[in-house]
């Protein structure tokens, strides 16, 4: 178990790549559960993906109902219509934040980290934070988006 260095930057290949399925789910998969659980702590984040620490596997951890879940392999199957307009920021993308567009409503299935099948359906803040993290397992970031305001933290809005 360990706590990560997180890449970082817009243009980082390892970030704008989409990350590999998961096939095996064993020791190595668990260890990168725990450093990513062990990281995202340590850096009080809300949620953190593998290509996050230099890994392209489809593994992410989000805070969903105020715990971190693990998502392996993850697939949002369907999206509200209503979007929501909210302000977020990335681990990666240090001293950002933009107002991004999400669904507002979410279905995601994902495999545990033992490899279990689930779905869960998820509002609000839960699905804005599971899309983010989607987001990065198919190379795509916060700075994607066609932002309405852009400021850096501190800064009056």
């Amino acid at each position: 178990m360990a706590i990560r260095t997180i890449i970082t930057g817009k243009d980082n290949p390892v970030l704008r790549a989409r990350a590999a399925r998961v096939l095996s789910f064993g020791k190595d998969l668990s260890k990168l559960v725990r450093d990513l659980h062990e990281t995202v702590e340590a850096v009080k984040g809300a949620g953190l993906a593998a290509p996050q620490i230099n890994v392209s596997s489809a593994v992410t951890v989000a805070k969903i109902g105020g715990i971190f879940t693990t998502l392996v392999n993850p697939e949002i199957l369907w999206r509200s219509t209503e979007e929501v307009l909210g302000e977020e920021g990335c681990l990666s993308l240090p001293d950002i934040w933009l107002f991004v567009p999400r669904a507002r409503e979410i279905v995601v299935r994902f495999r545990t980290e033992r490899g279990a099948e689930q779905e869960l359906e998820l509002a609000d803040f839960d699905a804005r934070v599971v899309q983010h993290e989607v987001d990065h397992l198919l190379g795509k970031l916060i700075v994607d988006y066609q932002a309405t305001s852009v400021r850096t933290p501190g800064q009056a809005l």
